[in-house]
């Protein structure tokens, strides 16, 4: 039976990736889903390698060349991920599985077919990985367009406070509490966004630095967060995202 671990810090995304993997391999075993640097590592240090690794680059925590640090992996690994398609030639160049996502069905499978066939990559080091996303600089949105009766107009990123989700319809909330509708989902606002100055709270926040107006320590070790602008006294931050807030919030 063939043993994978799954990493990937994106819930819907890991489950349409397990669907389409249980598809390709019925009778495999597959752990996680883990979503950070933290659990990898752990689960890692804790258990026999499995056969294979489907390993997302931006976790919740970081990225996910930090677990080679803090552990040898000896198993073979797909890489899963958003970069564009000049970091997929790199990686392909370098004999690294590496899909974008979303993951078409077909390149999945034929990645899991290389898999079988018992091709390995060469060897390559860490710092060698790094080196092939040097030349890969994400562009990040500095304005978002909206409506406003008749008229579009833009509002700068220095004048957005947060984002949020409400009835399956994002908003953008300015610094002075204006809000407007935009036409993305929230997942794909947070990848247009810089993780400098944006963090994802939860499945229905996203907030700039500048909006946080206080936060406040909660049980289970959550934490609750009041926002500038916003009624909701109820926004929480799980035990997992804890420590990455802090580091996102103090950097």
């Amino acid at each position: 039976m063939t043993t994978i671990l799954i990493v990937e810090d994106e819930n819907p995304a890991a489950k349409r990736l397990i669907k389409l993997v249980k598809e390709i391999l019925p009778d495999c075993e597959i752990f996680g889903n883990l979503d950070t640097i933290t659990s990898a590592v752990e689960w890692l240090s804790n258990n026999a390698q499995p056969d294979l690794i489907f390993l997302d680059i931006q976790l919740a925590d970081g990225i996910s060349f930090e677990i080679f640090e803090h552990v040898k992996v000896e198993s073979p690994i797909i890489f899963c991920t958003a970069f564009d398609q000049y970091a997929i030639k790199a990686f392909k160049l370098n004999s690294i599985d590496y899909l974008l996502k979303p993951v078409d069905p077909e390149e999945l499978k034929n990645a899991i077919k290389k898999f079988q066939s018992g091709r390995k990559a060469p060897e390559i080091t860490l710092d060698q990985i790094k080196v092939l996303l040097q030349p890969i600089q994400k562009v990040y949105k500095n304005r978002f367009l909206v409506k406003v009766g008749e008229r579009i107009q833009t509002i700068a990123i220095e004048e957005i406070g947060y984002f949020y989700s409400e009835d399956k319809v994002t908003f953008l909330m300015t610094r002075h509490g204006k809000k407007f509708i935009i036409d993305y989902t929230l997942d794909e606002v947070e990848a247009m966004l810089n993780p400098d100055g944006f963090f994802r709270l939860n499945r229905k926040y996203i907030s700039s630095v500048d909006a946080i107006r206080e936060v406040f320590t909660y049980s289970n070790s959550r934490l609750k967060i009041q926002l500038d602008q916003c009624l909701d006294n109820d926004i929480l931050i799980s035990r997992e995202k804890m420590q990455p807030f802090k580091t996102w919030l103090g950097q």
